[in-house]
């Protein structure tokens, strides 16, 4: 059985402008700590993340505990978002159908078929070991929904101020097999996300 966790990204810098290069929070940076904690005791053998700094931030030192490189994939990276694409509104327009996006921005779909394209990947490289995936709320949660259809926009919701936020999904082959959800750190997400726009 090959192990994953996925390991969505601490509080970032919302004002920051440049997505790939947001930071952490100091409070972020803190918070990360919880999953050094989490992953000591496991045998991790490999690091894949996001090539965003805030996911890749989040999962450093764990990284380095374990005295192992962080490997980086593109198709990893967040949804693609295009002018105000995250409102309210937006989340249930796209949740509603994974074709719909915004101008300059990426579908559920899209983002859905490029990180299980990676996924995949991964874990046929990694059979019958333990792994970590620094990751990102939309990008995992279309992970989540592409081997459980029923979950949706209320889900994406309820993981939203999760930064941190650690699952396991363990898997026979490609086939999803378990799930736990481990730990998270309560944050609000102070971008424009819940605010519902005419």
């Amino acid at each position: 059985m090959t192990k994953v966790y996925f390991v969505r990204h601490a509080q970032p810098e919302h004002d920051w402008e440049e997505d790939r290069t947001r930071p952490l929070t100091e409070e972020g940076k803190k918070d990360s700590e919880i999953v050094l904690e989490f992953l000591k005791d496991k045998k991790i053998d490999a690091f894949y993340c996001s090539p965003y700094k805030r996911s890749m931030d989040t999962i450093a030192e764990a990284a380095a505990f374990f005295t192992k490189e962080i490997i980086t994939d593109e198709r990893l990276r967040e949804r693609e978002k295009g002018s105000d694409g995250n409102n309210h509104g937006m989340f249930q327009k796209r949740w509603a159908d994974h074709d719909y996006h915004e101008d300059g921005g990426e579908s559920i779909a899209m983002v859905q078929n490029r990180n299980i394209e990676a996924l995949n990947e991964i874990l046929s490289d990694n059979t019958d070991k333990e792994i970590v995936i620094g990751t990102h709320g939309t990008a995992l949660s279309t992970i989540l929904n592409f081997y459980d259809n029923s979950f949706g926009c209320e889900d994406f919701l309820r993981i939203i101020d999760w930064m941190p936020y650690i699952i396991e999904l363990d898997f026979e082959g490609d086939k999803l097999v378990g799930k736990q959800e481990h730990c998270h750190v309560q944050k609000e997400f102070k971008g424009k996300q819940r605010a519902d726009k005419k």
